[in-house]
This record gives C-alpha cells, sequence and structure tokens, in this order.
C-alpha cells in the first residue's frame, strides 16, 4: 500500500502526522463540553393558560379547545394532548422529529395569538415554553433554612439576594424557587361595613386601582430648560391604603380603612415545602444552552460557599442534589474504564508477542485513535458525555485490532528470514486488505445507529460516529505508525529477557501452551471438515436451543441505575386540604427517619397537582461509604413501610407504564379502563397503580334567579365579578414598596370569612338601581341564588382531539418488558366498545419504537458488511461463509445476560449491533488467508489448515484483547457503571461464542460455498469456451 511505503521510507514524517494529531486532538479535548448526555433538541412544546377560579369543564371549553383546534392546523405535529385543571390549561405538542423546531414554535406562538382574543377576559396571557432537553433539569438542587427568620422574611432574602447572586454565575439559566413566602398587600373587605355604607366591592376595586398610580402629564419647556411633569399617587407605605377614599356618601368620604383592614402580610399559602422536618425555600439552578455542566455546577458550589461565609449565621445553605459531581464522577468512571481497558489490552498483546516494543507499537495506536476522535468531536459539535465516552470505552479492544494483526503478520514475515523492513512492507500489504475489510464492517455497523430515526437515533448519533472515527483513525495508524516503528525499531533477535530471566521462562510457558492450542485447534478442524454435515448440524442446533433463553433473561427500556435519589408522590382524598396533606406527608416523614440509609428527606406539598398531593424525594447516603442497601431494595422497605398509613395513596419510584383510553363517550372509557385495571392488578410485577380521573372535588355552583335578579338590578356578570374578588381574591395593583420591590395588591374576604357557603350567603351586592338618597341598593346574595351541592373532575384530559383517560402504574421485582407484555396480553382479551381505543406510551412505547429502529439499523447493518465483503473478497458465496459467524455471536450474549442476571435493553442491544461487525473479523481473517493458500496452488483442505493455523494466534489476540478490553466495563464498578455492564457482558459472551464456533463453522461453511461457487465459475466459463469454439468455425466457412 503507498501510504506503508511512504510512511515507512519517511519514518520522521510520518511521526509528525501522528504527533500533530495527538496535539490537535488535546486542544480539541479542552474545548469540549461536559455534560451528563448529549443535548438533544427534543420536539416538543407546551403551552399554558391560567384561567383563575374556573372549574375544569369551564376550562376545557372556554380554554383548551379551542386552543387545540387552532394548534392542530400547526405544520409538523404528531401528537397533541391536553389537560384541564382548576384555574389552569395546559396542551402538550409532540412535532415529528424531522419538524424544524425554529419554524415550528414561530407558527405555533402566532396561532395561539390569534386565538387569544376569542377567550374570556379573565384568562390570563397563555406563554409557550418550547422543550429544552438537558437544560431544563437542575444542575444543582439547593435548600434555604433559617431559625430565626420566619418564611416571609427568609423568601425577600432569598428573593432578592441568594437568587440574584446565583445568577450572576456564568452559564446559569434559570433559578426556580418552591416553597416561598411573598409578601403582599392584603385588603381583608368587611361584608358589613360595606354593607352598612352602601358601597359595592368594584367601587372598592376601582378606586384602589384609580388612586394608587403614577402617571406621566408630559414636561415643560421655557427657553432652554425641559422639565418633566409626572402626577405621583403611588403609595410609599403600606398604612396609605388607610387614607383611599373608595366613596362619597351623605356623611362624607369613606376611607378604605372604614370597610377594610390593610394588613402587609403574605400570599396565601398554596404549597409547602420542608427538608428533614424544617420549613425551607427550595432552589433549582439551572443551566443555558451548550454550557458546560461541570463548571456550571462547580461555579454554583463556589457562589454558595462564598455566601455561607457572608450570609447572617441563622441563614443555612444545603446541597441537595449536584449533577455536576454526579455527571463528572460518571465521566472519571468512564474514564477510568478506559484506561483499565487499555491496560489489559496491552498485557494480552504482551503475553503473546513476548515483546515489550511491539507492545509500545500496538498500544500507541490507543491514545492517539483517541485523541484524534476528540478532533471529530470537536468539529461535528458533540460533548463529552456518557455516550460518547461510553463509545471510546467501547472502542478499546477494537481500536488496537487493527495494530494487533498488522504487528502479528510482520512478525510472523520476520520470523521467514526477511529483514525488518522488508517484513514491514509486505507482511503489511499481504493482511492490509483483510484489516480494511474488518474496519469497514465495524464502520458499517455504527454508521446506520448513527442515523436512527427518532429521538434514540438523536441521542445516538455521537455515540455511532464516535466509534466510526475511531476505528477509521485506528486504521490509518495501523498502516502508517505500526509498520513504521516495526521497520525501524525491530525486536533485538535474542536475550530479550536478560535482565529479567524470570520473565522469560513465563513467556516459555505460555508459548508452549499457544503451540498445544495450536495442536488442539487443528485436530479439532480437521475432524469438522470431516464431518462438515454434522458440525454444521450441531452449530445450528445449539443456535436454536440459545434462543428458547430469551424469555427467561427478561427485557427492559433501560437497566435500573442506584442514583442515590428515590421520588415518592402521596396524595390523600379528594377535596383535602393543604393542612390535612401536610400531616400526612409529616407522618410518612417521622416513619422514614428511622432509616440510616436516608440522608435527608425532601418534601413538596401542593406544589403539582393540587392541596391533595405532596412529592417527597429521599437522598440516601453514598452507597461506596456507608455500603447501605440498594436503591431497589430500599424502594421495596419503603413502600412496605408506609403502606399501613390510611389515608394516603403512594407511589414509589417512576411509573414507567402509561395507558391511555382514547374515545368520545366518557362512561365507555371509565368502564374500559376498570376492566383493564382490574387484569392488571392480577399481573406480578405492577405496583402503585393509578387512575386520572380517580375522585371528584367537592363544588358548589351557585345559580341565579334570573327574573329576581333583573328586577332588583343585578345580572349574572355583576355577580360574578362581585363574587371573585370576595372569594378568589383580585390582585387589582402593585405597591412599590421602599426596598424597591413591586408587591401584589389583594382584594379578598379575611381566611375566616369564606370557610363555608353560609359565608357567602350572608354577603350582599351593589345593585345598578339606587335608593333615594342616591346610593346603590345593597342586595343579600341569598335573596337572589341559591347554593347546591355538586363536584367537580379534578383534571379533564384530552389527546388526539378526543377525551382521554389514563392508567399510570409502576414496576417492582420483574422486568420492565416482561410486565408490559402481560399488560399487551390483558388489554387484547378486553373487548372495547365502538370508538374507544388504547393507546400505549411511557417505556414500552420508547422500547418498541427503540426495538424496531434497532432492528432497521441491524438489517441495514447486515447488507452493509455484505457489501463490503462482497467487493473485497469478489464473490457473491463467500460473505456468507463469513456471515455465518453472525448468528453464533448471538449463543454468548444469551449465556452471558442470564448468567449475570442482566436484562435485554438499550445498551445490551448496542452491545449485539456491536458483535455484527465485531466477530466478521475472525472469519474475514480466515477466509482471506485460506484464498491466498488456494491461489498460490494448495488444495482447498490444506489451505483451510494452514489458515486456521497462521490466524489463530492473532484471532485468539484480538479476541483476549477484547474481552479483557471490555471487562472493566462488564464488570459496573462506579457512577454509572449499571448502565454501561449490560452491554460489556453481551460483547464479551458473544466474542466468546462466535471465536469458539467461528474457529469452526466457518471454514466449513468456506469448503461447502467455495466449492459451489468453483462450480458456478466453471458453469459459466463453460458456455464461454462453446462460443469461443464455435466463432473460428463461422468465420472459416465464411472465407
Amino acid at each position: 500500500m503507498w501510504i506503508t511505503k511512504v510512511s515507512i521510507r519517511h519514518p520522521v514524517f510520518a511521526t509528525m502526522v501522528m504527533v500533530g494529531l495527538m496535539v490537535l486532538g488535546l486542544f480539541s479535548y479542552r474545548s469540549l463540553g461536559v455534560e451528563s448526555m448529549p443535548n438533544v433538541e427534543l420536539p416538543f412544546a407546551w403551552v399554558e393558560t391560567q384561567y383563575p377560579g374556573a372549574s375544569p369543564e369551564q376550562v376545557e371549553n372556554d380554554v383548551t379547545r379551542p386552543m387545540e383546534e387552532v394548534i392542530n392546523t400547526v405544520s409538523g405535529i404528531k401528537n397533541i394532548r391536553s389537560n384541564s385543571w382548576e384555574g389552569r390549561s395546559g396542551v402538550s405538542i409532540e412535532f415529528h422529529i424531522a419538524t424544524n423546531m425554529d419554524k415550528a414554535m414561530q407558527d405555533l406562538r402566532d396561532k395561539v395569538a390569534r386565538v387569544r382574543p376569542g377567550f374570556p377576559k379573565e384568562v390570563k396571557e397563555p406563554f409557550v415554553i418550547r422543550a429544552d432537553g438537558e437544560n431544563q433539569q437542575p444542575v444543582v438542587r439547593l435548600s434555604v433554612t433559617s431559625t430565626e427568620r420566619d418564611m416571609r422574611a427568609l423568601s425577600t432574602l432569598a428573593e432578592q439576594v441568594i437568587v440574584k447572586r446565583l445568577q450572576s454565575v456564568a452559564g446559569v439559566g434559570e433559578v426556580r424557587t418552591g416553597g416561598v413566602a411573598r409578601r403582599q398587600i392584603l385588603v381583608h373587605v368587611k361584608p358589613e361595613q360595606l354593607r352598612s355604607q352602601n358601597i359595592g366591592i368594584d367601587e372598592v376595586l376601582r378606586a384602589i386601582q384609580a388612586t394608587n398610580a403614577n402617571l406621566p402629564a408630559g414636561n415643560l419647556q421655557y427657553g432652554a430648560a425641559e422639565r418633566l411633569v409626572r402626577v405621583e399617587g403611588m403609595m410609599r407605605e403600606a398604612r396609605e391604603f388607610n387614607k383611599i377614599i373608595v366613596a362619597r356618601r351623605a356623611s362624607g368620604p369613606v376611607y378604605l380603612s372604614q370597610v377594610a383592614d390593610v394588613v402587609d402580610g403574605e400570599r396565601e399559602e398554596t404549597s409547602i415545602s420542608r427538608v428533614n422536618g424544617v420549613r425551607a425555600i427550595s432552589l433549582d439552578i439551572t443551566k443555558v444552552q451548550d454550557a458546560n455542566t461541570v463548571l456550571v455546577g462547580s461555579g454554583i458550589i463556589k457562589m454558595v460557599d462564598e455566601m455561607r461565609k457572608t450570609m447572617p449565621a441563622d441563614v443555612k445553605f444545603r446541597v441537595m442534589d449536584d449533577q455536576s459531581s454526579t455527571v463528572q464522577d460518571q465521566l472519571n468512571n468512564v474514564k477510568r474504564t478506559i484506561v483499565e481497558g487499555a491496560i489489559l489490552t496491552m498485557v494480552i498483546v504482551f503475553l503473546f508477542l513476548h515483546s515489550w516494543r511491539s507492545t509500545v507499537i500496538t498500544g500507541l495506536t490507543l491514545p492517539i485513535s483517541v485523541l484524534a476522535s476528540f478532533i471529530a468531536m470537536r468539529y461535528f459539535g458533540f460533548t463529552l458525555n456518557f455516550l460518547t465516552l461510553m463509545a471510546l470505552s467501547l472502542c478499546i479492544g477494537l481500536l488496537i485490532d487493527d495494530a494487533i494483526v498488522v504487528r502479528e503478520n510482520i512478525v510472523r514475515h520476520l520470523g521467514m528470514g526477511k529483514s525488518h523492513l522488508r517484513a514491514a512492507e509486505e507482511g503489511t500489504n499481504e493482511i492490509g486488505m483483510a484489516v480494511m475489510a474488518t474496519t469497514f464492517a465495524i464502520v458499517a455497523v455504527f454508521v446506520p445507529i448513527a442515523f436512527m430515526d427518532g429521538i434514540i437515533g438523536r441521542f445516538f448519533l455521537q455515540f455511532g460516529v464516535t466509534v466510526a472515527v475511531a476505528v477509521l483513525v485506528s486504521l490509518f495508524v495501523s498502516f502508517t505508525l505500526d509498520p513504521m516503528l516495526s521497520s525501524v525499531w525491530p525486536d533485538p533477535v535474542k536475550d530479550r529477557f536478560k535482565y529479567v530471566p524470570w520473565l522469560g521462562r513465563i513467556m516459555a510457558r505460555i508459548e508452549v501452551g499457544i503451540e498445544h492450542v495450536h495442536g488442539i485447534y487443528g485436530r479439532v478442524l480437521g475432524l469438522a471438515l470431516r464431518w462438515r454435515k454434522s458440525t454444521l448440524a450441531l452449530a445450528l442446533g445449539i443456535f436454536v436451543g440459545s434462543l428458547f433463553l430469551i424469555p427467561m433473561i427478561g427485557s427492559e427500556f433501560a437497566p435500573k441505575t442506584d442514583n442515590g435519589f428515590i421520588e415518592m408522590r402521596f396524595k390523600t382524598p379528594v377535596g383535602s386540604s393543604l393542612a390535612y396533606t401536610d400531616g400526612k406527608v409529616k407522618q410518612v416523614e417521622d416513619a422514614l427517619r428511622a432509616y440510616p440509609e436516608i440522608e435527608a428527606i425532601s418534601s413538596a406539598i401542593g406544589v403539582y397537582e393540587g392541596h391533595n398531593s405532596a412529592q417527597v424525594i429521599l437522598k440516601l447516603t453514598d452507597v461506596k461509604k456507608t455500603h447501605r442497601r440498594s436503591q431497589e431494595t430500599m424502594e421495596s422497605v419503603i413502600r412496605e413501610r408506609l403502606s399501613p398509613i390510611a389515608g394516603i395513596t403512594m407511589s414509589v419510584g417512576n411509573k414507567p407504564i402509561f395507558i391511555a383510553i382514547l374515545g368520545r363517550d366518557e362512561a365507555k372509557l371509565d368502564a374500559a379502563a376498570h376492566k383493564l385495571m382490574d387484569k392488571m392488578r392480577t399481573i406480578k410485577g405492577v405496583a402503585d397503580m393509578e387512575y386520572s380521573q380517580e375522585g371528584a372535588n367537592p363544588a358548589t355552583i351557585i345559580k341565579i334567579n334570573n327574573e329576581l335578579a333583573s328586577d332588583l338590578g343585578l345580572s349574572v356578570a355583576q355577580v360574578g365579578s362581585a363574587l371573585r374578588p370576595f372569594v378568589g381574591g383580585d390582585q387589582i395593583s402593585h405597591w412599590l414598596a421602599p426596598d424597591g420591590q413591586n408587591y401584589e395588591v389583594n382584594v379578598q374576604l379575611p381566611r375566616s370569612g369564606r370557610q363555608k357557603v353560609a359565608d357567602l350567603a350572608d354577603l350582599s351586592l351593589a345593585s345598578s338601581r339606587m335608593d333615594a338618597s342616591g346610593n346603590p341598593i345593597m342586595v343579600p346574595l341569598r335573596q337572589v341564588v341559591e347554593f347546591v351541592p355538586s363536584f367537580s373532575p379534578q383534571v379533564l384530559k384530552r389527546q388526539a382531539l378526543e377525551r382521554r383517560v389514563a392508567i399510570y402504574a409502576g414496576i417492582e421485582g420483574r422486568p420492565a418488558g416482561d410486565v408490559n407484555a402481560d399488560i399487551k396480553k390483558a388489554m387484547a382479551s378486553i373487548e372495547l366498545p365502538e370508538g374507544v381505543r388504547f393507546d400505549v406510551g411511557g417505556d414500552a412505547q420508547q422500547m418498541a419504537e427503540t426495538m424496531a429502529n434497532f432492528g432497521s439499523a441491524i438489517v441495514i447493518a447486515i447488507i452493509f458488511i455484505y457489501l463490503v465483503l462482497a467487493s473485497q473478497f469478489g464473490s457473491f458465496l463467500q460473505p456468507v461463509a463469513i456471515m455465518m459467524s453472525l448468528p453464533m455471536s448471538l449463543i454468548g450474549v444469551l449465556l452471558a445476560l442470564l448468567a449475570t442476571g442482566s436484562t435485554l435493553n438499550v445498551f445490551s442491544v448496542i452491545g449485539v449491533v456491536m458483535l455484527m461487525g465485531l466477530v466478521t473479523k475472525n472469519a474475514i481473517l480466515l477466509v482471506d488467508f485460506a484464498n491466498h493458500g488456494q491461489r498460490e496452488g494448495k488444495a482447498q483442505f490444506a489451505a483451510i489448515l494452514e489458515a486456521g493455523q497462521v490466524r489463530l494466534r492473532p484471532i485468539l489476540m484480538t479476541t483476549l484483547a477484547m474481552i479483557f478490553g471490555m471487562l472493566p466495563m462488564a464488570i459496573g464498578a462506579g457512577d454509572g457503571g449499571e448502565t454501561q455492564a449490560p452491554m460489556g457482558r453481551a460483547v464479551i459472551g458473544g466474542v466468546m461464542t462466535s471465536t469458539l464456533l467461528t474457529l469452526v463453522v466457518v471454514p466449513v461453511a468456506y469448503s461447502y460455498l467455495d466449492s459451489l461457487g468453483k462450480r458456478a465459475r466453471r458453469w459459466f466459463a463453460k458456455g464461454h469456451e462453446e462460443i469461443v469454439d464455435v466463432v473460428p468455425v463461422i468465420a472459416k466457412e465464411r472465407a
């Protein structure tokens, strides 16, 4: 090969090229971002609209449905789901993966703006959120507590000082606060005084709005001077609100203090946040796009340390979660896996070649290939994340394979008595095409992975490209640096172990062992070639038998990991108050404090799904320091411990099972859902089942006597606009406080005046009719309305413009794939009414889509491998013999997963895909050398036997290098190790069985297919010879 000749003849040039690659790689490495997973642009958006005080039915009718209909006209939409809660509408939009999200988001905002004018005036402005992938997840979670300050003072300190300081850290995006008590001017109206003064609530609202305002009046100009003029009416002190004149009556002006109590207080509590039983403020800090997770996290921690020194002594900070340290630990673990794998791989090379020079020559391929990969990662805009580093750790055995094969062949040529220069050139040329074929076969496998469909394809793009680039660089190094160093840095002819004779004796024993293996293999191969049909039948039987192991292994989307956190959700009966739910959570906290494995308990009550819901996050102790029980075990223990607590339903961990039931008739949907839930309760492994429509909120409907109301000068609009501030409160203005912050002014009845329906009945409303004095007539509310007890659903769900109910469930004690398979059978056994259908989401949907994508990638990979091999060997049949090794690898994969208790998941399937390209390597080396032998005139049987003997050593070397290179990954120690382990185990198992069977089965298959190919060539040649013979006869006759 010309590239080999150039490097051998110009060793300095070849060396400088390698140095240049390493230098550029180091600089590229320093500029790479660091994050947990690739920051993929997710094709999701969310539109949320506040409609204060509206019931879920009203929210759906007035906001959600019109919003859905207009959003449905946006191009590229795949799915629309919506939720209508009390006072809030949320619409989730999923786009097709190929959609231009910038254009789609602009179109979405335009359509939302178009429908906005048709909403009732009480509806707030909708806001559109684009899914931000990795950037939405908090980099650091903090809690702030104080032993001396009340929650309002602590909240003010947090929002005005702590949040601002954290936002100043480079790379920080958003700081989300929870559990804060926001300052608010509370105007607690007095219904009796309003009635006695003949003042309506609308007059109070108008007076506050009109008085508490600053208005610009323009400017005055006189000569060269100019002066601004403005009207200042804003209250400077909270007590000044008492002096606002609400109305004028015959007795004189009526001040706000006469009809209301003005309190400089705080917004009514709607949620509670605690850490270890102490009231706290939670801070979730995210990063901006493309920011380095580790640098942002370390900057936040540094700022927290600085604030600890400058803040008052009673203010305490606690780091609840630091994703930056977790990411750094995971990346360090992967780096350590790479180094350990590289060392073990080089040990294998040394044991087989008995030369430290050969070990160094082949080992140099690793750092050069890895560093050169960083150049490509920098060019493509990739980051250092879990998948790219996992790709490099996966490559350790691959990268050195080409160098091992080339170096071993050069050493073999040296053994023939050739000079170092000639051995380096001829040895590389002889094996060059086979090495290229093996490398291109591996690239052919990983390129389809990089371009898979769906979101999973976006995630694995960086993985596939990184592997492909690293392998191609290793091929380049094997054809340049290896032969060059072999030609200028030869091994000593004798006395290699003069200074370490004990090592020489060990090497001699190893060589005797290898020769013994050669002898055994020669006899086995000879026996297999004599009993070819029996050999193929036995291999087929083993393969078919291994397929029966699949049901015993189990499947899931991703392996379970111990990340040190357990998330729990609790619900109290529908209609429960915040105080009742808080009391139940305190019982839970008291029960959990008994476990030494729990380091911190973080509780949030009423934050996510109303006052009857709560979330508790448990931070477990460091498993490496305390050797605690596993997270999965703790989840089971906690579930059992909390089950006796009455009045709560709980879910521990996430809920990967999600089944939607779609249709138009709510009764039919509810019946189908309960049928399915009854069947799911009998399925082993289903835990914490939840139904989206379980229970309804107690409500009171106010029915107005329209005729009587009209006679008394009241309308429905007047009654509604008057009741809203009384009950729900009305934020009608803002107060600019001396501290420079704006605070809401809220007009509302005091809590004591709005606890029972009777409290509302006692209210009086100002009529549009006047009495003799010109004052509005006050009409008691009970006189014109009827209070009807009712119920309102907690949430109304829709999907694809239809009504939807949903079933959620967790999994305990079984692989998710097995549980989902049983649920699928249960769904198939239910006869659904007309117009009702199931829609499966969650992990089951993700797994189905992912496995379908991987299946397509494997098919494409097999086709590409065939194309590469057919081009290399110039034969349509010989690639089939080589590809006989593909099913042989599956035997080992299934055995390894079964033996280690792993499952078939995304990462073990990646191992299987990798094996598609890896296991053909051994077969390529065998078939290539057998072809060489036959071209030199050897008989087929002799050529196959010689190929087996000559290629056994490099095959064993590369196989063991791959096994030991993957061993640290398969062990799965360290952070993130559980995720990588199934992949490493699958690769090791597949490589072992495919190598053992390939060494026997492929030569047998090759003998059949090679003979068939020769017969086909003779048949085609025979027809050609007949034509050649006929042509001279025709020519002679014409002459």
